[in-house]
C-alpha cells in the first residue's frame, strides 16, 4: 500500500476539505466536497446511512480523493483507492470529531451515519513550488 508522505498528511488531519470522486451507476463521475481524516494508513470519511453516497460507495467502492493546501495550491495530494471497510458511527463520535475540527461545534444532524475507510492504491504527492 502506498504511503502518504508525512509532510503532507496534515492536509488530511486538519480542516482542509477534500474532494471525493466516485462513479454513478452509468459510469459518469461525481465529486463531493467532504470532511476527511487520516489514521496513518487509511483515509476516513462519513455519510448518512441512507444517502446516495453511502449506496454508491457500497456498489462502486473505487474513489479518488484530493486535498489542496489553502496556503500553497501547489502543495497537494491526489489519491486513488477503494472503500475497504464500512463502519457504523457509534454515537456519532466520528462525525462529531470532524465537526469540531471543521466548524468548531458538534454535528447538528442526529441521523445515523457510516464511516468509510479508504485504502489508497496510488498516491501522488506534490510538495509545492520549488
Amino acid at each position: 500500500m502506498p504511503l502518504i508522505p508525512e509532510e503532507l498528511a496534515y492536509l488530511l488531519r486538519t480542516n482542509v476539505v477534500a474532494h471525493v470522486s466516485l462513479a454513478h451507476a452509468d459510469g459518469s463521475l461525481v465529486t463531493h466536497v467532504m470532511w476527511v481524516d487520516y489514521d496513518g494508513e487509511h483515509i476516513l470519511t462519513s455519510s448518512p446511512t441512507s444517502s446516495y453516497k453511502s449506496r454508491a460507495l457500497r456498489e462502486r467502492p473505487d474513489v479518488a480523493v484530493s486535498v489542496v493546501d489553502p496556503a500553497d495550491p501547489w502543495r497537494r495530494l491526489s489519491i486513488s483507492g477503494r472503500v475497504t471497510e464500512i463502519r457504523h458511527d457509534e454515537g456519532l463520535a466520528f462525525i462529531n470529531t470532524l465537526s469540531q475540527r471543521y466548524v468548531g461545534a458538534p454535528y447538528p444532524r442526529p441521523a445515523p451515519r457510516e464511516i468509510f475507510v479508504i485504502t489508497p492504491d496510488r498516491v501522488r504527492a506534490y510538495m509545492g513550488r520549488r
